[in-house]
């Protein structure tokens, strides 16, 4: 758990609590262990009313006190009814009576009425949130697993302009889903590899999939029930070994990004050529120098050569929905309808691009890399 406190300055600060680990109980199982503490209670009650029974007196029948009586005193006095046909004649009993057995009837409506009316109304207001965020959730992204992959993507979808109240995480470690509440993302806590827990984030109708697991059996077997879920959503999949990429493929995967492959050549790069390294990380990362992006052509570039926009770097061109190099002779002529795939300096949230950072150059010289 977590809350917002406002500091000194006036400015909203997070500061983290203790989050208590989940019991795992179920609102039947708590309805029963409080019924059988009330139970408890008025087993208390009647053998402390049985046992003195020769200090109460039996108004009506006049016939002395039973076992059967003292059960019956104990539920009326317990359920504040009381009507009075049986009472404490003696002084001691009517002491007990004041700091026994009232306090134990304080103790059953409380536990019993109380907590059983919290209990009820806590899950009745949560099926009440999750009714209404499935009626409309319509479009939605769905990512899956949120570790360092799944929280850049959703980061990334932000900066982008999407609408992360249009986001649900599914992971199955509770700390993921508080992460995940914390940046303001709905989420679900479960096993994405189980049929019904997709269903549950409304996979469906969700219009993009995002996968991003630690495990390549796992993302084969999610990618292949998501597909199966929804045959017209994009599935973008995340794998760790580049030898599944066409399982992945076959298993209905539209996009497939190997991790520990873009890595490898990352590092690679940057060990061959420092500055191409750099450059590519400055890509990669968001919030500051270059970006890559995708918009829609202007009525103003229509009929212009990609070449010609000096404002961005094009670098490909969408049409009809292949993706085509501006080096394509197909696409000398931009036409409308026609999405570009632009490198452009990164801006803040708020559209105002970011300063520029100084990179440092590094030559080569006699096979060795110095910094000039």
């Amino acid at each position: 758990m977590a809350g917002i406190i406002p500091d000194p300055t006036g400015h909203k600060s997070r500061i983290s609590l203790v989050s208590l680990p989940n019991r795992g109980t179920t609102p039947a199982r708590e309805l029963m262990l409080r019924g059988l503490v009330g139970l408890m209670l008025l087993t208390i009650i009647t053998l402390v009313v049985w046992v003195d029974r020769g200090s109460y007196s039996d108004n009506v029948n006049q016939d002395g006190i039973g076992f059967i009586d003292a059960l019956y005193y104990a539920t009326v006095t317990m359920t504040t009814t009381g009507y009075g046909d049986i009472t404490p004649t003696s002084p001691h009993a009517r002491v007990i009576n004041a700091i026994v057995i009232t306090p134990l009837r304080i103790i059953f409506l409380v536990l019993l009425v109380g907590t059983t009316l919290e209990v009820l109304a806590t899950e009745g207001r949560r099926a009440l949130i999750d009714s209404r965020w499935r009626k409309r959730m319509r479009n939605h992204i769905v990512v899956v697993g949120y570790g360092t992959k799944g929280r850049t993507a959703v980061s990334t979808l932000a900066r982008q302009g999407r609408d992360i109240s249009k986001v649900v995480v599914i992971d199955g470690r509770p700390s993921a889903i508080v992460d995940a509440n914390l940046d303001g993302v709905a989420a679900i806590e479960g096993d994405a590899t189980r049929r019904e827990v997709l269903r549950r984030a409304e996979i469906s109708k969700a219009r993009e999939v995002i996968i991003t697991l630690d495990r390549d059996d796992s993302t084969i077997l999610v990618t292949l029930t998501a597909r199966q879920l929804n045959p017209r959503a994009h599935l973008v999949v995340a794998v760790r070994e580049e030898q599944n990429v066409s399982l992945l493929r076959q298993s209905g995967a539209d996009s497939v990004v190997t991790s520990s492959d873009m890595v490898g050549r990352l590092l690679g790069m940057s060990a061959i050529s420092p500055n191409i390294g750099t450059m590519l990380e400055d890509l990669l990362t968001s919030g500051e120098g270059l970006e890559l992006s995708e918009r829609q052509v202007t009525p103003e570039e229509v009929g212009r050569n990609p070449g010609e926009i000096t404002e961005e770097r094009v670098i490909a061109v969408v049409r009809n929905k292949t993706l085509r190099r501006y080096f394509d002779p197909t696409v000398a002529r931009l036409e409308p309808g026609d999405q570009l795939v632009v490198v452009r300096r990164s801006t803040t949230p708020e559209g105002r691009p970011t300063r520029d950072r100084e990179i440092p150059v590094r030559y080569e010289r006699g096979g060795a890399l110095d910094d000039d």
